[in-house]
């Protein structure tokens, strides 16, 4: 019980997503960057399927600095569009020993996991505001940079939307 005295791992939160047989999305923020999995339990140890990282979206060619909430949009959107084919359907948020804050980074991953087409049970109203994550509120040169890699990243999933919604009408 080392990890539970050093304040490290809530014992009883993880039993409780352990037992809902659900894959699990990890998101640990940190002061210089955030990283997002998807893990399954398994009794030799967790199973990672899946790991989505801001260096991850770097060495893929997208142009995004910072620690912030565009970016943290964007990890959430990429895992979800490379989790796609794997048969995994919802997964339950797993954000460790911290909370989780309305318009927050943790809360802008899920926000880019659930439109890039992934499931997770969430209340909507957590997730941050549109300018938010096209970068305007951020006061440097790079605010324009982030949101052209944010329209660019998520240009093809919104018309998949409206090519859908054409063809249900």
């Amino acid at each position: 019980m080392k990890r539970k005295r050093a304040g490290v791992t809530d014992y009883s939160r993880r039993l409780r997503l352990v037992k809902s047989g659900k894959p699990r999305l990890v998101v640990r923020p940190s002061g210089k960057g955030i990283l997002a999995q998807i893990v399954e339990y398994s009794q030799n140890g967790d199973h990672i399927i899946k790991t989505v990282t801001d260096r991850t979206l770097k060495s893929k060619g997208y142009e995004v600095r910072g620690n912030n909430i565009s970016v943290s949009y964007l990890v959430g959107f990429t895992l979800a569009n490379e989790i796609k084919d794997s048969g995994i359907e919802e997964v339950v948020l797993d954000a460790g020993r911290r909370n989780i804050v309305k318009g927050g980074r943790i809360s802008a991953v899920v926000m880019g996991y659930v439109e890039g087409g992934g499931k997770v049970p969430c209340d909507k109203s957590i997730f941050p505001k549109e300018e938010r994550i096209m970068g305007q509120h951020l006061q440097n040169k790079s605010a324009a940079e982030t949101m052209s890699q944010v329209r660019k990243i998520t240009a093809p999933a919104a018309e998949k939307k409206t090519k859908r919604g054409k063809k249900n009408a």
